[in-house]
């Protein structure tokens, strides 16, 4: 074992040393002090050694390795190089719309720990895009960043489109690539963009902006659709069918789930929004691996949900994915979740045994 790995394994167990402290806390106080911590950590903390068998390109854009961090982990990009230091090939900010604001009210994140997963209805709060930009201005991590963009809570669904276009013309030069996020269950009426016209109202503009950003001769930068895991298996289909119509250049399934019925005796009265976690993952399965059977062989497609050990990041990409995303098997298991995978990710690309 290298130094700089023994460094790192010694950190990540005082993390995992600290996670059931956090874990007394209120779920949404616990995630604002592990970031401040992880914060704090940053300039002692070794890069991560190379995964060079990892490697690959996927719309473009050549990424260190698979595992990437999913959107809500950092919004505002105001933790992005002490996320990215722990060794991420991308790191996924937002969601961000064009005006700050603050969410739905508190408390809006709740934990299943016996489930290992967690539900939310944060509702797009963030600071905003200028905010974001700012931050992304003065970033240092390298790495690939993805930016997810949405509408603010006030804006009519009539003019969502307007939302994504402000945002995605004010973030282009900073963004890797984009996460057009139509499919949060937390903002009224949002998950109605995934129907086939309304989402080609959104998704068109950001394309048309695109093509006349990149004839003046900036960079071409990627536009993912990410996508609910309660589609029927006909919405999924008439989605993969429209997918390569509409210009974009892959898709990210899947967010989270409103179905929580099998938990509402784990949860407060009155508490909703969506399902993130160990339970998510068989939906997602079902939806990757539904597109993959649909959709062009080289059209990309990011899988998130329920990633919470190597067997199901292995799961996600046997299905049919390219790249993989994490969020709440982070959050309950911290950096040692990125070195499991990673290891995994390694024994099989020689050979052996995962």
């Amino acid at each position: 074992m290298t130094m700089r790995r023994m460094i790192r394994t010694v950190e990540q167990a005082a993390i995992g040393a600290a996670l059931p402290l956090l874990r007394r806390l209120d779920p949404e106080s616990a995630h604002a002090l592990g970031l401040v911590g992880l914060a704090c950590l940053r300039p002692i903390w070794p890069r991560a050694e190379p995964r060079r068998a990892l490697a690959l390109d996927v719309a473009g854009l050549r990424f260190e390795h698979p595992l990437g961090l999913a959107a809500g982990f950092d919004k505002n990009a105001d933790y992005l190089d002490a996320l990215g230091a722990l060794g991420f090939s991308h790191v996924e900010i937002g969601t961000v719309t064009p005006r700050p604001q603050p969410g739905n009210p508190r408390p809006r994140m709740f934990r299943l720990n016996a489930e290992r997963a967690l539900v939310n209805r944060m509702g797009f709060n963030n600071k905003g895009a200028e905010h974001v930009a700012a931050r992304l201005e003065r970033r240092s991590y390298r790495g690939l960043v993805g930016i997810s963009i949405g509408k603010n809570f006030d804006t009519p669904i009539e003019r969502a489109g307007d939302d994504y276009l402000a945002v995605f013309r004010r973030l282009y030069s900073h963004a890797d690539y984009f996460a057009v996020n139509v499919s949060s269950p937390n903002t009224a009426r949002l998950r109605e963009l995934q129907e086939r016209d309304a989402l080609a109202r959104v998704v068109t503009p950001l394309v048309a902006a695109r093509a006349e950003l990149v004839r003046r001769g900036a960079r071409r930068v990627p536009v993912f659709v990410k996508i609910a895991p309660d589609l029927d298996a006909e919405t999924v289909d008439h989605l993969a069918d429209e997918f390569p119509a509409l210009a974009i250049d892959g898709v990210i399934a899947t967010n989270t789930s409103n179905q929580l019925q099998r938990f509402a005796a784990a949860l407060p009265p009155g508490a909703a929004g969506g399902l993130s976690g160990a339970p998510l993952h068989e939906k997602s399965l079902a939806a990757i691996a539904r597109l993959r059977a649909r959709l062009p062989r080289d059209f990309p497609i990011i899988g998130v949900g329920g990633i919470v050990d190597a067997a199901s990041a292995l799961a996600t990409l046997a299905a049919g994915a390219n790249l993989i995303q994490v969020y709440t098997g982070f959050a309950y298991r911290g950096p040692a979740l990125l070195e499991e995978i990673l290891d995994a990710l390694e024994r099989r690309a020689s050979g052996r045994a995962a």
